[in-house]
C-alpha cells in the first residue's frame, strides 16, 4: 500500500519556505530538542544577532503556549489527537521568518483568547510596551503560571499584528491556529 505523496508534501513545504514542521505530542524534552535545532540552524545562517534574538524568543514563546494549552486539556486521554499540537517554521529572505502554530483548545477559553488577541492587535508599539509594563507590575498568576504576557511580548518583538484563528473540531473542543511573522 503506497503510503503519503511525499513528493507533493515535499514541494508543498517547499513553496510555503517551511524550514522545520512537527506533528505530535509535545514534551519538555521535545521543546528542548526543537530549540537546540533551531539555534544550531541559526547559528549556520548569516542572520544578524539582534534578528535571531527576536525570532528565537517568539519561538520559546509560541511553543510554550502550545505546551500550556496542552496542560489545559489533561482530563482528555492520553493517546487523543486533542493531546498533539503541530508547528511550522518558514523562511525566506525576503519575507523573514514565519512561526505557525496549532493545537486543541477548550471552547470555554476561545472568547477570552480572542479578546485578548484583538486587543494586543488594535495597540500601536507605544501602547504595546505600555500594556507590557502594567501586565508586568501586577503579580497576578494565571492558572497556568504565566502572567499573560507572551502574546503581548510577541507582539513587541515581532512588530507584526498577530494571526489567528479558531474551528470547531467537536463539541467544546476547537483548533487554534496562531502565526507571526518577524521580518
Amino acid at each position: 500500500m503506497p503510503g503519503p505523496d511525499m513528493y507533493k508534501l515535499f514541494h508543498q513545504m517547499e513553496e510555503d519556505d517551511i524550514i522545520l514542521s512537527f506533528k505530535g505530542a509535545i514534551t519538555k524534552e521535545l521543546l528542548s530538542s526543537i530549540y537546540d535545532i533551531m539555534e544550531g540552524r541559526l547559528d549556520r545562517m548569516s542572520i544578524e544577532p539582534q534578528r535571531k534574538k527576536k525570532f528565537y524568543h517568539i519561538l520559546v514563546e509560541s511553543l510554550q503556549n502550545i505546551f500550556h494549552h496542552m496542560e489545559g486539556l489533561n482530563d482528555i486521554d492520553e493517546g487523543a489527537k486533542e493531546k498533539e499540537a503541530m508547528f511550522m517554521v518558514g523562511y525566506s529572505p525576503a519575507k523573514g521568518y514565519r512561526i505557525l502554530t496549532g493545537n486543541f483548545i477548550r471552547t470555554v477559553e476561545v472568547q477570552a483568547l480572542e479578546q485578548k488577541l484583538e486587543k494586543i492587535n488594535a495597540m500601536s508599539a507605544e501602547e504595546l510596551k505600555e500594556y507590557y509594563r502594567e501586565k508586568l507590575s501586577t503579580t497576578e498568576l494565571s492558572e497556568r503560571g504565566g502572567a499573560g504576557l507572551g502574546f503581548i511580548d510577541m507582539a513587541r518583538k515581532s512588530g507584526q499584528k498577530l494571526e489567528y484563528n479558531f474551528q470547531p473540531v467537536k463539541d467544546g473542543i476547537q483548533f487554534f491556529t496562531f502565526s507571526v511573522a518577524i521580518n
